[in-house]
């Protein structure tokens, strides 16, 4: 049964939003370090180990967001690089002296972003109007409008 789960979700990623799929990861590292967090005996390894899946998650959206022609509006491209550069500060931090409260920033800009990027932190009527756009979109860019 789990392998056909993992094996439904692998193809719902392949045709999913490139925001979709980035939500999805991080959330993905934010379960996985707060499992890790709320463990009880956790090991030095097991932190450094969600740590560093964390650290290379937001390496990736660091390059996307770097690169001239990424179509991310400046000022979130701008909030994402920030939030980037922290994320390297406190995972050189945790990776030095880990430290299991420590997570919690991570994982709760983890689960923020992603919540934007599905829009559940939005009313119904903007996450509506907000999916309507994104159609909208998607059929002017395949030229069937």
């Amino acid at each position: 049964m789990t392998a056909g789960y993992a094996k439904q979700q692998a193809i719902a990623l392949e045709h999913a939003s490139p925001e979709h799929t980035l939500a999805w990861g991080l959330t993905t590292t934010a379960r996985k370090m707060a499992a890790v967090r709320d463990m009880p005996n956790v090991t030095r390894e097991q932190i450094l180990e969600a740590v560093r899946l964390n650290w290379r998650l937001w390496t990736i959206i660091q390059a996307e967001q770097s690169d001239p022609d990424c179509a991310t509006p400046r000022s979130i491209r701008e909030g994402l690089l920030n939030l980037s550069n922290f994320i390297d500060k406190r995972s050189v931090e945790l990776l030095a002296t880990p430290d299991l409260e420590k997570l919690d920033a991570l994982i709760g800009i983890n689960r923020n972003i992603a919540a934007g990027l599905l829009g559940t932190d939005l009313a119904p009527e903007q996450r509506a109007e907000r999916e309507r756009q994104a159609m909208a979109s998607k059929l002017a860019a395949s030229g069937k409008v």
